[in-house]
Order: structure tokens, then sequence, then C-alpha cells
């Protein structure tokens, strides 16, 4: 093919460096295959993905954690492993042509994310040790061999005739490409589908266990929920949160899933006469209480979706400790704080005065009438009515130690959180919702308010400028749960600023002070702007 008496390029000159990106992408799915096959033997955590994303959570500002939680809600986690997976795929695609000139470099290229994949892994706070590292180790050492394999191929050192006759197209072996590709994504499809085998067997049991759970009648249930508690007015939230609708705000990208008959929870440290361990049927046999608690995210903003209302089935923790011989520091007690520790590492540190001054404070067990689901903490989490979930809401807890705030720094206090976090008094418009377009005349607004441990007295809402108005509170149920709440309004057309404070039962009236989440939680009054036709 001749243009001015310079030959072009010859028409299938891209196949091998489309085939060597290809080599890479093979390469890297091979490497991550088999990580994960390994992981099922070392443990789901020291997986890649989830050390590195893992890793990345806990190396992540605060201000870009509320970034994630407000635009992504409960699906942050899942973008976070969607992009760590579109980087690895860029990356891999990148090495596979680089390995066309230089293929030991490429090789060792996958080896060094294997090395990072390692010290994600090791580095973690749930950290088994260096066995942790070899599921990223194995994953690129496979991936290297088969990006080498295939990259060789690709470069044999021999030339063929090409389509128009000329001997001058380097060639390569195809047969051997074939072969070597065919036989790489068969291990790793073969790989991929025995981790999910047998990672599914663990799954199964865990999965088993929650099933066999007979939650026993609670020796105190919780009282009636009081007639008017609920209103019945369209887009108000439900007094009694469905347990699929409740919010989900953690660092785990891989829900844990135990066991609970292999569980067991340690309570030792500071004022324990003697470390105790407890099975799941140990707790399933002490005397269990049920009540309907508001937890709320301290990553809330004001307005925001991230509190719900539940009927918890537990133990009395402060009972538990007192048996153990813990006292509250106002009583002498040598410790002031509480660390929960969760199955992936996760540590929580809640003030002993609050878990014990006479709150329902629970190792709860279960949520709205059935076992806890996995997503919320199976087998056992806490629940501590008044104190912000970072604070007090350890999911799949397993070890609970009594210290001191000056001698240990738990996971949030470390990234510039306050360590003492009350929940502080607020009130949500759920309806009219913004930039809603209502008909002049009869306008219900209406939602919700709370102040966990305190309660709510009084809710008023405000009308662009005009004054402060009080609003027609529903029953209470008790002072750990929010408050519905609704406002007749005789809406006149036009653009409208709808406000909304709450005032709780220590006086203590909402603040119309705007903070953000960090460091003890968001404040401000919310409001709505909606045109009237």
């Amino acid at each position: 093919m001749i243009d001015d008496g310079k030959k072009l390029r010859h028409p299938r000159s891209w196949v091998r460096p489309a085939l060597a990106a290809f080599s890479g992408a093979l390469a890297g799915c091979t490497a991550l295959t088999v990580a994960e096959l390994v992981s099922v033997w070392v443990r789901p955590q020291a997986s890649p993905v989830v050390a590195v994303g893992s890793a990345a959570i806990d190396r992540t500002p605060p201000a870009v954690k509320d970034w994630a939680i407000r635009n992504f809600g409960t699906a942050d986690k899942l973008v976070l492993q969607l992009g760590i997976l579109a980087v690895l795929a860029l990356l891999a695609l990148a090495l596979g042509l680089l390995a066309l000139r230089h293929v030991h470099s490429a090789a060792a290229g996958v080896l060094l994310f294997g090395v990072v994949g390692g010290l994600a892994a090791t580095g973690r706070p749930d950290s088994a040790g260096m066995t942790d590292a070899l599921p990223s180790l194995s994953g690129a050492a496979a991936g290297a061999a088969t990006l080498f394999s295939l990259v060789n191929s690709l470069t044999a050192a021999r030339s063929e005739p090409s389509e128009s006759g000329a001997g001058d197209e380097p060639g390569w072996d195809r047969r051997g490409f074939v072969i070597t590709a065919v036989a790489a994504a068969a291990a790793s499809t073969g790989a991929g589908t025995l981790g999910r085998h047998l990672n599914g067997s663990t799954t199964r049991d865990a999965v088993a266990s929650r099933e066999a759970v007979v939650l026993p009648a609670p020796g105190s249930p919780a009282p009636a929920t009081p007639r008017g508690a609920g209103l019945r007015i369209r887009g108000i939230s439900p007094f009694i949160t469905p347990t699929d609708d409740f919010y989900r705000v953690d660092t785990a990208l891989v829900v844990p899933k135990v066991d609970a008959t292999a569980w067991r929870l340690r309570i030792h440290g500071l004022g324990v006469g003697k470390a105790v361990s407890l099975s799941y049927d140990d707790l399933l046999r002490r005397d269990l209480i049920e009540r309907d608690i508001t937890l709320t995210c301290v990553s809330n903003e004001v307005g925001g979706p991230y509190v719900g209302n539940a009927r918890w089935i537990g133990v009395p923790l402060a009972a538990l400790l007192a048996e153990c011989g813990v006292r509250a520091p106002s009583e002498g007690g040598p410790a002031d704080q509480l660390v929960s520790r969760s199955v992936d590492g996760m540590t929580i540190g809640s003030p002993v005065e609050d878990v014990m001054d006479g709150r329902d404070a629970l190792l709860a067990l279960g949520m709205n009438g059935r076992p806890l689901p996995f997503e919320h903490g199976f087998p056992v989490r806490m629940v501590v009515p008044g104190l912000y979930g970072y604070v007090s809401a350890c999911k799949w807890i397993e070890d609970i130690e009594l210290t001191t705030f000056d001698t240990y720094d738990a996971y949030w206090a470390k990234r510039d959180w306050a360590r003492e976090a009350p929940v502080k008094t607020q009130s949500r418009i759920d309806t009219p919702r913004p930039f809603a377009r209502p008909r002049a005349g009869p306008v219900m607004v209406a939602g919700v308010a709370w102040a966990q441990n305190r309660g709510i007295d009084k809710v008023e809402v405000r009308v662009d400028d005009g004054g402060w108005q009080e609003a027609r509170l529903a029953a209470e149920d008790s002072r750990d749960t929010w408050r519905q709440w609704s406002f007749a309004w005789q809406a006149t057309r036009g653009s409208h600023t709808l406000t909304v404070r709450a005032t709780d039962r220590t006086g203590t009236v909402q603040t119309e002070k705007r903070t953000r989440t960090v460091p003890d939680g968001a404040s401000g009054r919310h409001s709505v702007v909606v045109t009237v036709e």
C-alpha cells in the first residue's frame, strides 16, 4: 500500500497491542480470583479489594466521608468497590501494553500491586498478622505469571508473511497465545467459582444459625405503643421504621456473616474482677427486655435520613456489667470508657457513666420482632439511647473492654471526632417535600422530632419570616423515641419557606446555628421551600 511513496502502517498492526491490553486484563482477573480463593482459607477481610477499600475508608478525611454518604447514601461502599475495580482494570490494561516492550517491568508491576494489597490487609485493625498478606501476594504471583506467559507468545521472535505478501511484519505464536489465554481464563473461572462456593458454605452456616434462633419472650416487654403515636398523614415517616428501610452507615465493605453457634463475647478490663466469656445461648437465657429506641447516625445532616426508630430486644448492658464488677465512675469505678470491638476490627468508645446511668442500654439480639439482620449486627450489637451511633452502636460485637479515655482512643476519636457525643435536639419536615407544588388552601405539614434520653416537649413551625406557631404533637411512646408532629397550614399562592424547630424536655430549644457533622453531630433548623399554586 503506497501513498506519496511512503509505506502505510500495516492495517493489522493494532492487533498485538490490543491483545497485549487483553493479556493485562486477563492477568488482572486471574490475580483477583486467585486472591479471593486464597482468602477463603485465610479470612474474607484479607481479600485485596476489601483490604484496599477498607484502608481507603480508614484514611479518608471525615469531610470526604460525609460527602460520600450525602451523595451515595448506603450505596457508598458499592461505589468505592466499583471505583477500585475500575482503577485496577485500567492499570491492568496499561501493564499489558507496557509488557510488549518491557515484560519483566510489567510483571514486577503486578507483583507491586500484590505488595500494596498485602500491606493494606496486614495494616487493618483486625489483621490476623502476616497471613493476611497471602491472598494479595498469591494473586499477584498468579497474575504476573499469566501476563508473562501471554506476552511471551505475542513477542515470539519470528517473522510471518503479511496478507500483502511482504515478509516484514513481525510474527507471533498465535497457537501458544490462544492456548495460554484459554487456560488462564479457565483457571480464573474455576478459582472464582470455587471461591464463591467455599465462601457460600461459610455464609450458609451463619445464615442457618440465624434462622435457628427463636427469640424468647422478654421478661420486660415494651409498653404498648400509645394510641395516637403514629399519625395517619401521607408522607410522614412511620413511627416504627421497617427493618428493610432502616438506615445503615458503617465502614464494613463486606457485611460480616457470623455463625452464632461459634460466636463469643469477652468482657474484661478495669474494674472487671475476672474476664468473662459468653456465648449467644448464654445471652438468650438471661432476662431480656424489649424497648422502642430511636437511633441516629452522627453523619446525619440537618433534615437527613439517617435516623430510625425500631423495637429492640436484648440484654440490659448495665446489669451485665455490674455482675462483672463494673461500677460507674460516679460510684468510684476506675473505668470511664467502654470500648466495644467488632469482628471486623471496628472499635467504638462509649462513656461508662452514660451506659450505667439507668437508661435502657442494650446488647441487642433482635430488631422489630426478629433476630438482628446481618446488616444491622447479627448476632449481637450495642444500642444505647441518647448517644450517636459512632460512640455507642457497635455492630457484630465480640469484645468489651473497660478502660479510660486518657489511655485509649477508639476508631473515630483518632479521626478527630468527639469522644462523647449525646444526640442533639433535632426535627425534620417529612411533608411537603422540598420544591413541592401544593395547591393553595389547607396543606398538612408534618414530620418527626427527636431528643433521645430527654424527650420532645414542643415543636413549632414558621412560614417565611413569620412568627413561630405550635404544631400538634403525636402521643409520646417514650423519651427514647422520636415523636411525630403535624401543622395545618393555610397555604397562599407563591413561594414559601417552611422551617421547624423542637424543644426538648429540659427546655433546650433546637439551635438555629448551622454546623456540619464533625466533630459531634450537625445542628441547625430544617427548612423546605415550596411553591403554592
